[in-house]
């Protein structure tokens, strides 16, 4: 019997997250709530709403997600507009928004067999031949569904497909063995490197994050990592530093690449559809001068002998 997983989204023909062209599954539910974090509807591992209150053509005109909603007053309207959805008692059916006609209520996941997935995969298998991609399963985190992406890249093997990991390692190496076997790539990130200003960012330590990447490293799996590089947070000298310091002592610098990522205000509206309030509005920094500091970190991990690059590009 084929497993199921709660995805989110899938993106066909992206380049972005491993080599060549790739088709690109997110997977719901995630350990850690990044305050940068763009997929905020990664974060909770169930089937939830999002409610774009701008597409709602009016209670008045329509009423379709009550009319069908098997609970009083989930999506709660002040003078013909949705304002909320009451998500202490919403049931995640989202029967409300398959009915909606003006897509006013988007649904954030959905569960997919691996059968469902493999169709969707196989579609591109020629792209992935002819230049050297795959597929890649991201976040959320994807190990809170080790079974099921293990189950996936078992299948991805057997159609000689390439399979990579996107994880940001916060989670029991149990469930890292499940899926090590089958995979070929794995994606991770070093955010920050003192645990108090890693847990007040991101809402968990960095210990066990960082011992999975010793042991990824000590087993000389292919690996790329990626520093979110946010203004004021982690861009710091001693954070630099340390980094630095982890990848050549600790990992031995066996890594493919290191990757610097600068800092977006992405998923904004993401964030208002599921009614809550984006984190990082209050930072202001000089978009100029940071992506120069940016370039000036790049340089210094490459100094120290430590392949970086800026962005995802190979």
């Amino acid at each position: 019997m084929s497993t199921n997983g709660i995805v989110f989204n899938i993106q066909r023909f992206t380049i972005h997250d491993g080599p060549g062209m790739r088709t690109e599954l997110f997977l719901k539910g995630c350990p850690l709530k990044c305050m940068w974090c763009s997929n905020p509807e990664s974060q909770r591992k169930g089937i939830e709403p999002g409610l774009y209150k701008s597409k709602c053509i009016g209670l008045k005109q329509c009423g379709a997600c009550k009319a069908v909603c098997p609970k009083d007053n989930v999506i709660q309207f002040l003078r013909n507009k949705p304002i909320r959805v009451d998500r202490n008692i919403c049931e995640g059916c989202l029967v409300c928004g398959d009915n909606c006609p003006s897509d006013a209520i988007k649904r954030w996941g959905q569960k997919m067999s691996v059968d469902e997935c493999m169709e969707i995969i196989c579609r591109d298998s020629g792209y992935y031949e002819e230049s050297g991609g795959g597929v890649t399963v991201s976040g959320g985190e994807p190990l809170l569904q080790a079974d099921f992406v293990a189950e996936l890249f078992k299948r991805c093997r057997e159609e000689k497909i390439q399979t990579c990991l996107e994880t940001t390692f916060c989670a029991a190496w149990s469930e890292v063995e499940k899926v090590l076997p089958y995979t070929d790539l794995i994606i991770t990130d070093l955010k920050i490197m003192n645990e108090e200003i890693h847990r007040a960012y991101t809402g968990a330590d960095n210990h066990l994050i960082h011992e999975n990447i010793r042991k990824i490293a000590n087993l000389h799996k292919e690996l790329i990592l990626r520093i979110p590089v946010i203004p004021h947070v982690n861009d710091d000298d001693m954070n630099i530093e340390k980094t630095a310091d982890f990848i050549l002592q600790d990992l031995n610098n066996d890594i493919k690449v290191l990757q610097l990522l600068s800092f977006m205000r992405l998923g904004v509206e993401k964030y208002e559809s599921l009614g809550r309030e984006y984190p990082m509005k209050t930072l202001r920094f000089s978009r100029h001068s940071f992506q120069k500091r940016v370039e000036k970190i790049a340089e210094y991990f490459n100094e120290r002998g430590i392949n970086c690059i800026v962005g995802t590009g190979a």
